[in-house]
């Protein structure tokens, strides 16, 4: 049997508890999951490429114990289809928290099916406790000195207080 790999794209700056939810599902329904962390060139992220990457894999580590060794992060600058492709996806994961994401999902993946047939998307629901969980929020708390450490691994609580020190 094919191994079954599952590609999951986002910028994680910086990974929230959402994303792990989200992570754990993906490990569910494949075998292996690649986290591709999106690069921008004109975007300036709060953790490098380097420090996310680092986040990511200890709060696996943490978080999600032995199965933390059946993810991959990398990072992309081109389209997901073709990140997915470049590492052996079949699957592209997508967290939805709300009706809003949905409706932007839905039109992100219609165009990726049409681009790439060969790729399935699947929707996957954020648990209730982490819905209202987002990247942005995060950071904006945190920079006003304010505790992280309900919204996110507790790596990314250490990191961004680090961050927010100075």
């Amino acid at each position: 049997m094919t191994e079954r790999t599952a590609f999951y794209a986002g910028s994680f700056d910086p990974l929230t508890n959402g994303h792990l939810d989200v992570l754990k599902g993906a490990l569910m329904i494949a075998d292996r999951v690649v986290v591709g962390i999106g690069i921008h060139p004109g975007k300036k992220p709060l953790f490098s490429y380097e420090e996310r990457v680092a986040l990511i894999e200890r709060s696996a580590a943490d978080e999600l114990g032995v199965d933390g060794g059946r993810i991959a992060v990398v990072a992309f600058d081109n389209l997901v289809i073709d990140a997915s492709r470049a590492h052996g996806a079949s699957i592209m994961i997508r967290g939805l928290r709300d009706g809003t994401d949905l409706d932007y999902e839905m039109q992100m993946a219609g165009m990726n099916e049409t681009m790439a047939p060969d790729l399935q998307t699947v929707f996957l629901p954020a648990s209730p406790s982490v819905r209202t969980i987002t990247a942005t929020l995060v950071r904006q708390i945190a920079s006003m000195g304010g505790d992280v450490a309900p919204f996110v691994p507790a790596a990314v609580a250490a990191a961004l207080r680090s961050k927010f020190s100075t």
